[in-house]
Parts: C-alpha cells; structure tokens; sequence
C-alpha cells in the first residue's frame, strides 16, 4: 500500500541539497509535491518537471507574506497539506566578535523567523492528523567555532519542535524535528574544490568515516510522514553518523 500516494506534501527550500532529495523521495510514492525556494523560476519549473504532481511556488521564508502565498497557491493547486517540510535554512560562520547586525538577522531570519511563520501560517491549511518535520541541525549539541549564530537557531528550531507538537496534538498533528550532522549537499561544494583537507578534517570526527547522503537523511523524513511513526511526537532524530553519540577516545 502507498499511503503517500497524491497526499500533499510541502517542502520549502525544496530545490537543493537535502530539500531537493526530500521532494525526490516522495515522487517516488506518487505524492503531490510543492517546492518553495527562493531560487530561480526557471531552476524551478526544471525540478517539477521531473516529478508526477508538482508546483513550486517562488518566494523567502524571511517574507511572511511569500509564506501566505505558498499555502494560497498550494491550497488552490492541491487542497489541504498532509505533510510539511520546514528545510529552508541558511549557514554561516563568523567568529563572536565579527558577528555584524546584518549578518545576524539575516541567518535568524531565515532559520528562526522564517520557520516560526512556516508552520505558523500553515495551521488552517493543514488536515487534521498531518505531519510537520522541521530539518534543525546536529551543529545545536556542541559548541562549535565561528558557529555561534548559526548554531544557536538550530537550537532554537529543536525547540519549536517541542512546542508547536504541544500546541498541535489536539488536532493529532503531530510535529518532529531532524537533525543531521555533516551532509554532502551544495553547502560544501566551494570547501571541496579550495580546502579538500578540511572535508578529510570532519570526516575524521564522524564514526562512519563520511558525510551522510542527502537521500538517507530523506529516508528519515519519510518514516516521521509515516503511519510507521505514528506514536512519534515532539522528538529530534539526530542523524550524524554516530558523531555525538560515540566518543572518539
């Protein structure tokens, strides 16, 4: 049995990196699929021109009002949503005493504010008994260099988590949060070709000796959309290699 089969699913920052091999996963079940990115309209219509059922509608999650419009478009597209995906996020690293105001704001925005709104504005769109998973990092169980900012809303994302399963479970909505340690997304591509030392650096530090493919950490993500979870309720599923739970001594 499919269950997924043309359920809804919204993902944003669904044309990259772990978003995009999200999407890819669910058009395997025959999902209707809705990508929200901020990327270029035509790198858009050329990903949902490779799945079954599929709309992407452009737009910021800094934006609240490109937040309303996706679940507008979405809603009229598709109807209601039976699974959101809250990936859209942003990385940066600067020491404390470099950190600037613009380059603050510009990070909480996007991993902060822009996934308060997201589910925030998804509520009366969401079906009774559908799955919110929001993609937080494993970078929040550590203190990392230059990673303060960054760091500290992904913590801040775990939280949510917690928060908006309480506020949701009347409704038998049920929120979950994942967090993934180093991933081989487009994120790492400039590090690759300038300083490959540096990936063979963290490779080093996770047990399984690589990064995590961005389809295992979809895998994930289609068990918390599933029935297979069902008793699965404001947890966080660390996913990095055993990074933070084996220690390298």
């Amino acid at each position: 049995m499919n269950e997924f089969l043309n359920k809804v699913v919204v993902i944003t920052g669904g044309n990259s990196g772990i978003g995009a091999a999200i999407a890819s996963k669910f058009n395997e079940y025959e999902a209707k699929i809705v990508i929200f990115d901020r990327a270029d309209q035509k790198k858009l219509e050329a990903q949902c021109q490779q799945y079954k059922q599929a709309i992407f509608v452009q737009g910021d999650i800094r934006n609240i009002s490109d937040i309303g419009k996706l679940y507008k478009e979405t809603e009229k597209a598709f109807g209601k949503i039976d699974v959101l995906i809250a990936s859209a996020g942003i990385a940066g690293k600067r020491i404390v005493d470099e950190v600037d105001e613009d380059f603050f704001d510009d990070i909480v925005d996007t991993n902060f504010k822009g996934v308060y709104f997201t589910i925030q504005r998804a509520i009366p769109y969401l079906k009774n008994g559908s799955s919110v998973i929001l993609i937080s990092s494993a970078a929040r169980l550590a203190g990392f260099r230059n990673d303060s900012v960054y760091s500290s809303t992904k913590a801040a994302v775990s939280t949510l988590a917690r928060n908006f399963a309480a506020d949701l479970i009347k409704r038998e909505i049920r929120v979950n949060a994942i967090s993934p340690g180093y991933t081989d997304t487009p994120i790492f591509d400039k590090v690759k070709i300038h300083s490959p030392q540096k990936i063979q650096e963290f490779e080093r530090t996770i047990p399984v000796g690589r990064f995590a493919y961005p389809a295992e950490i979809a895998e994930a993500v289609l068990f918390l959309a599933s029935i297979k979870s069902s008793y699965v309720v404001g947890a966080d599923l660390v996913i990095d290699g055993g990074a933070s739970a084996i220690s390298p001594l």
